[in-house]
């Protein structure tokens, strides 16, 4: 046993405040972790399935190979377990992070996102994490809190649900901007953050000994894993497609595009040194400079895939650990450390998909009509609900106490939906009325 292992044997696990639960509750299987509870909680979940029907980088329905944001939640999931367990995090509550991190995404992915931020601007707007923590902690009912002799704590929920009642941990986990709307604590400007007012009580709950937005080590183990995966994935889907041609990462013109691309993902990278990134993944000899769809070609590529997820890993895990030496990393007892040269070679890779994927004539087009259907269900929905809602959507509707409430519920309604389930709606509201 080398020293790593003989710290992280030795120092405690998690505190009973990071497994405490908004509701308690006995455990009905003696001997599981909380965290493996969590774990089980989220892999079950009708939130997760519904992912399996949601955009990732192109529509689901267009072709049978491209990921899903349920195949990529469950790929970051592997990726970010073994990160975590490797830095000494308990690899079940990394792994529930994971799987819940993109929960909150409404259909037709960030086009969805964007549309739904626009028509909820009566509410507070629309932000995918926001969503997945609201979706954890009341739209997906495991869970109820007392109707009687509530603790004070729960006061504004007597007898509603708790959503899955996960850990505090694990919520925190799943927290990637644990800010209100506005209140980035680096970028004032930036429309990323990880509550709605109306969820302010369990955020607190939640974030109740954390350094003020600060996000646990957890939530970076699972930011990164994140990255990782759809950055390295995405590329992969577009080479399996046809719209990559490694070949064009050789022409100037080309890189230049890219690399102006490449600066929305590392704010204040210069051109030159996102051409040493490339330059670097392309002198690696697993890299596939051609792929013509053969078995061969696809071997190597899917070798090239976990090359690339093994280096930005173990890039990321070596760093953290010259910076904290060895022992349990969990909590707010470190930030994981990715090296610049490594991020950088991360943003190149999400820029390939967002230039030859993303970018492609037909995408824009796609967008633009998708925008429309979210923005025509809301307005029919807005005007004509409770009609049109699904019964829990119906009753947060009907229970809520002024027209920003009642708007929150219709939102939540439209980001329930999956892209198919969002075209069908508004087939039936929209153009049959």
């Amino acid at each position: 046993m080398d020293d790593t292992d003989q710290a992280l044997a030795v120092e405690p696990a998690y505190d009973p405040a990071a497994e405490a639960r908004w509701v308690p509750e006995p455990d009905k299987r003696p001997g599981r972790t909380a965290f493996q509870r969590d774990r089980a909680r989220v892999l079950h979940s009708a939130a997760l399935r519904r992912l399996a029907g949601t955009t990732q980088v192109v529509a689901p329905m267009l072709s049978d190979f491209p990921r899903t944001r349920l195949t990529h939640s469950l790929e970051c999931a592997q990726v970010g377990r073994e990160l975590g367990a490797a830095l000494g995090c308990d690899p079940d509550l990394v792994e529930t992070a994971c799987l819940a991190h993109d929960l909150g995404h409404p259909p037709f992915g960030h086009t969805g996102e964007s549309a739904l931020d626009q028509a909820a601007e009566g509410c507070g707007g629309f932000e995918g994490n926001a969503q997945s923590l609201r979706i954890l902690t009341l739209l997906e009912p495991k869970r109820f809190a007392p109707a009687e002799e509530a603790p004070a704590r729960l006061a504004p929920w007597p007898g509603r649900s708790v959503g899955l009642n996960l850990t505090r941990a694990a919520l925190d986990a799943a927290t990637k901007y644990p800010w209100v709307r506005g209140e980035h604590p680096t970028e004032p400007g930036s429309r990323k953050y990880g509550v709605y007012a109306e969820d302010l009580a369990v955020f607190r709950w939640v974030r109740a000994a954390a350094p003020p937005g600060r996000r646990c080590f957890e939530a970076t183990v699972m930011d990164w894993s994140d990255d990782v995966a759809y950055s390295v994935h995405d590329v992969e889907d577009g080479l399996h497609a046809g719209h990559v041609d490694p070949a064009a990462l050789g022409d100037r013109d080309e890189r230049a595009e890219l690399f102006r691309v490449a600066a929305r993902h590392a704010p204040g990278a210069e051109p030159e040194e996102l051409g040493e990134a490339l330059d670097r993944l392309q002198a690696q000899e697993w890299w596939p400079h051609t792929y013509d769809g053969s078995a061969r070609d696809r071997s190597r590529l899917k070798d090239a895939t976990s090359q690339l997820i093994g280096r930005f890993c173990l890039a990321a895990e070596r760093a953290t650990r010259e910076r904290y030496g060895p022992g349990r990393l969990t909590r707010y007892r470190a930030e994981l450390v990715v090296p610049y040269a490594t991020r950088l070679e991360c943003a190149v890779l999400k820029a390939v998909a967002v230039r030859y994927v993303m970018q492609r004539a037909e995408q824009a087009e796609l967008r633009s009509r998708q925008r429309v259907v979210i923005a025509e269900l809301a307005e029919v929905l807005v005007r004509d609900a409770p009609h049109g809602l699904d019964p829990l959507f119906r009753a947060l509707f009907e229970e809520a106490a002024d027209d920003r409430a009642r708007l929150r519920a219709v939102v939540d309604q439209i980001a329930s939906l999956t892209d198919a389930s969002a075209l069908a709606l508004h087939r039936t509201l929209v153009r049959e009325r």
